[in-house]
């Protein structure tokens, strides 16, 4: 196991792909922390004109953790091609040579994403809560940072971002194509739910399902988001937002245990 692990930490480490989408993830998240910390400091505020104004916890909240709301699309992305490009460029067969035990291979993929989305975690969500605090103190809004709540959520952030990296590689376990692996993951995250949030949420019926869909599993485990601060709807306990997530990573490790990494590969 520990040389499974060692291969894999060296597959990720000596590409350009992690460190050119860490870059890109920092400088978008950097940028929608700023924007939205110096909406909140406008008479407006985030909801508009014709909305309820945010608290100030829900503010900073939907600031700090722009990373887990908004994103979660890198890591989810870095963990769908740790396996998705294996297969790409072959790579899968020596792999599978060098350690023909499936189940271990999986595992070495799922620890291998886990520290990708905890490195993920870390960089996207220090650069939210920087470039947000900054602006936020700029304008003369509370940061907050003075109280454990939000530190409390902003490690949680962090776990969230984790755990998309985790749910990238079952992603990619069970779709091995490399450019549909990376379309699914871009037509979802982007276009599928955030649709689906809103037209379920505006039903009677289907507000209860949206709080189990994955995005607002992670909005859950964090407290909260800017979606969920100007939107209505259930929103699940943080420990129910973790399971769901671990729930997601569970059943797609299975189902690609199964179907993908048992039959024949050459």
């Amino acid at each position: 196991m520990r040389a499974t692990l060692v291969a894999e930490y060296r597959k990720l480490v000596t590409t350009r792909l992690w460190w050119i989408l860490l870059a890109a993830m920092a400088a978008y998240v950097g940028f929608l922390a700023g924007v939205i910390a110096w909406t909140a400091s406008r008479p407006e505020g985030l909801g508009g004109s014709g909305s309820a104004p945010l608290s100030v916890d829900e503010t900073v909240r939907s600031v700090y953790t722009v990373g887990s709301s908004v994103g979660y699309v890198f890591p989810l992305v870095i963990g769908a091609l740790a396996v998705a490009s294996e297969f790409r460029h072959r790579t899968v067969t020596p792999t599978l040579l060098a350690e023909p035990r499936r189940t271990v291979f999986l595992l070495g993929k799922l620890a291998a994403g886990l520290g990708a989305g905890l490195v993920f975690g870390v960089v996207g969500t220090a650069v939210a809560t920087g470039v947000g605090a900054a602006v936020l103190s700029a304008t003369g809004s509370p940061t907050l940072l003075d109280q454990s709540a939000t530190w409390r959520y902003v490690g949680l952030a962090v776990v969230a971002m984790a755990l998309w990296a985790l749910l990238g590689v079952g992603v990619g376990t069970v779709l091995t194509n490399q450019v549909a692996v990376v379309v699914v993951v871009l037509a979802w995250t982007q276009f599928v739910e955030p649709i689906a949030r809103i037209a379920l949420g505006a039903t009677s019926w289907g507000g209860h399902l949206v709080a189990y869909l994955p995005g607002a599993a992670s909005d859950a485990l964090t407290g909260g988001s800017l979606y969920t601060a100007v939107a209505s709807g259930p929103v699940l306990d943080w420990w129910a937002g973790l399971l769901v997530l671990l729930g997601y990573v569970a059943v797609l490790a299975i189902a690609g245990r199964l179907a993908t990494l048992r039959r024949d590969i050459t």
